[in-house]
């Protein structure tokens, strides 16, 4: 199983909003077949390991990290593929939220008399999948908010300087990040200041799709955003009815994204509702201080990614998160299971939000 999980994830970037899935088939103690979920719209994992299988699947085991698919999408059920190869027993890591399946996977092998065993190593199969279980049940995306900052939680100097906070080890891995996610969000103010690209620069890149908040469309037409935006999907999400501003910028190749105003900002509960119905599973908020406190408000927050420089800038620089008019500690917005890991003298602390 712990091979199928390596596989699952050899798809992330490219399947969204299907989920992360690898499958091996063992026969006689050795591993005959194997293959992973690809690429969207194409083959699940289960038909891709029946597919490479060297000998006959006939009396074979099947270690699959979620529940066969029974229904039919783009591709015919998984379900099918499983009763006809002849495999005698699947271990099941994950059980599939999707109403579509849950459970009736499982319960059409038990009918065709294939063993089945739920379950196995369910948490790390589980692992692999957090955004597509949160998306599948709610229909609206999986929100991670990334900030790198000082030890003292500043993420520029008070002059805007922020390169570099972090090393190129952490900077490496946040863009691992972006691969997983399916968008990246941020506010109009990070465009103006730094004039961001926001793509994906890994060893085999998947950009995502770019959203910026810009509740009264303040974006530069000569931004790097705006600029390539015929190149890379590109959103910008706003209340304003300019339609002067409008037009340029659908010019250059960007869609709108009009939402409801809140304190005369974009709504981001809305625009959660809006990207969910356009099949975003999951974004990543990459901003500044303004746009991650205005999440925390909305509550859209799923996970807080925080990457720590042994450096101390001092109560002139700039915060990772704007005021959030908390009064009282009681009230402060609570996290949980936190997970730690090094990246040379860097520390990365991702927690869940409560």
């Amino acid at each position: 199983m712990r091979r199928a999980i390596e596989l699952a994830k050899l798809g992330t970037g490219f399947v969204n909003p299907n989920p992360l899935v690898g499958a091996v088939i063992v026969k006689d103690g050795k591993i005959i077949g194997e293959g992973f979920h690809e690429r969207y719209g194409e083959l699940h994992a289960e038909r891709n390991a029946l597919k490479n299988c060297t000998v006959s699947p006939i009396g074979a085991d099947m270690f699959v990290t979620l529940e066969p698919c029974c229904h039919y999408g783009k591709n015919p059920p998984c379900t099918e593929a499983v009763i006809e190869s002849g495999i005698k027993k699947v271990y099941v890591g994950s059980s599939d939220p999707n109403p579509l399946v849950a459970g009736n996977g499982i319960q059409i092998l038990h009918d065709n008399g294939i063993e089945v065993i739920e379950g196995f190593l369910q948490k790390e199969c589980d692992e692999i999948n957090d955004i597509f279980f949160h998306f599948i049940t709610t229909g609206t995306p999986y929100v991670i908010m990334k900030a790198a900052s000082t030890a003292d939680g500043k993420i520029a100097s008070y002059s805007g300087d922020s390169k570099w906070i972090t090393n190129g080890k952490s900077r490496a891995h946040s863009h691992l990040i972006r691969k997983r996610v399916s968008a990246i969000l941020a506010g109009v103010n990070t465009v103006i200041a730094d004039d961001p690209m926001l793509n994906c620069r890994t060893e085999i890149p998947s950009n995502p799709i770019r959203i910026i908040c810009d509740s009264q469309l303040r974006i530069p037409l000569d931004s790097k955003i705006l600029q390539t935006a015929k190149d890379i999907p590109t959103y910008i999400a706003t209340i304003s009815q300019n339609q002067q501003k409008l037009s340029a910028i659908t010019d250059s190749g960007a869609n709108i994204l009009q939402t409801n105003a809140v304190e005369n900002r974009v709504d981001l509960q809305d625009l959660m509702t809006i990207l969910g119905r356009k099949k975003i599973d999951s974004v990543l908020i990459e901003g500044g201080g303004e746009i991650n406190a205005g999440a925390l408000k909305s509550g859209i927050v799923n996970k807080f990614c925080l990457y720590i420089a042994p450096k101390l800038i001092g109560a002139d620089g700039k915060n990772s998160i704007a005021p959030l008019g908390i009064n009282l500690v009681n009230d402060a917005v609570k996290l949980k299971n936190p997970q730690i890991t090094n990246f040379d003298d860097d520390i990365l602390i991702e927690y869940e939000v409560m």
